[in-house]
């Protein structure tokens, strides 16, 4: 029988961490990180990293990994994975892939394209050129340059846009006639792969509760040490919900409750655009959803099992 390798993913805030906890304990497994934020040292409460005495119940991997001045793409991670899983099977324990970031989970469904290393010149120009004539004339220009990008990269999305401008302008190539070359270094592996499909009437309290308890854990002194880091903003970390929030609240331009709106409204977006990605991406996930604890841990039990 192949080994078996439990893939657990969800929206933010819809309980995966405690389901994941919760799982390792009935099955022998050790936790994985699949959260691009939770890989961050300095940042523990605004990425709702799992708590210190969750990790000593069961081993966790990959969290708290990097600072945030270093760059750490999708390959750096699935590098990391890979040996984690391994050391799992060492140990005879299940590895349990957890976490928000659907594009580590088609890492490892589908595959990661062996693009070759851009260079450091030819990414400076690119960003450059997006700084100066903006998000809307680079699209433009990234349509002329590789039209099968239409339809495939959000207008929004300026961290993928520049990708696919940096890729076709060095190697002549679509980023897409590159991803349609690749295929998953999973593919021996039994991949049990569980989506927490939680409603969004049940979804939206939970992000109310947990901006309040980052406040209450004070986010705002670790948003402080942050900017003393004085990071490039062209870093992922400036983009984590609650940065730009909170740093308006410490210039006295908000208040503390609106504040506090403006991260839930942050969050609630992005939860649905991890439901959109999943909905197109995800379409074979086991979908699981209870409001009920035990029969949820039941339901995943059954999938996983």
């Amino acid at each position: 029988m192949p080994k078996k390798i439990i893939l657990l993913a969800g929206p933010t805030a819809s309980g995966k961490s405690k389901l994941a906890l919760y799982l390792a304990k009935k099955i022998n497994g050790e936790i994985i990180n699949a959260d691009s934020m939770q890989i961050y040292k300095e940042f523990t409460i605004l990425s709702s990293r799992p708590k210190r005495s969750e990790i000593k119940k069961i081993k966790h991997h990959l969290y708290g990994i990097i600072s945030v001045k270093r760059h750490f793409s999708v390959g750096d991670w699935l590098k990391q994975v890979k040996k984690k899983v391994n050391l799992c099977f060492k140990k005879r324990k299940i590895p349990i892939i957890v976490g928000g970031t659907g594009l580590y989970f088609n890492t490892i469904t589908k595959g990661i394209s062996k693009i070759p290393e851009i260079d450091i010149k030819t990414r400076k120009n690119v960003r450059v050129l997006f700084e100066k004539i903006g998000s809307k004339k680079f699209y433009e220009k990234l349509l002329e340059l590789d039209p099968k990008v239409k339809n495939r990269i959000n207008p929004k999305d300026s961290q993928r846009m520049q990708r696919a401008y940096e890729v076709k302008l060095k190697t002549k190539k679509s980023l897409f006639d590159w991803f349609a070359k690749t295929k998953s270094d999973f593919l021996e592996f039994d991949l049990r792969k569980v989506f927490i499909d939680i409603p969004k009437m049940d979804l939206l309290p939970n992000i109310s509760k947990r901006t309040e308890l980052m406040f209450k854990e004070n986010c705002l002194k670790e948003v402080k040490k942050f900017n003393s880091i004085r990071l490039n903003k062209s870093l992922s970390a400036n983009k984590l919900i609650g940065v730009q929030e909170i740093n308006q609240l410490i210039k006295d331009n908000i208040s503390l409750d609106e504040c506090k709106e403006l991260i839930n409204i942050k969050t609630r977006q992005y939860a649905k655009r991890q439901n959109t990605w999943a909905r197109g991406h995800m379409r074979n996930w086991n979908k699981v959803y209870s409001k009920n604890f035990s029969i949820l841990l039941k339901k995943t039990l059954k999938v996983t099992s």
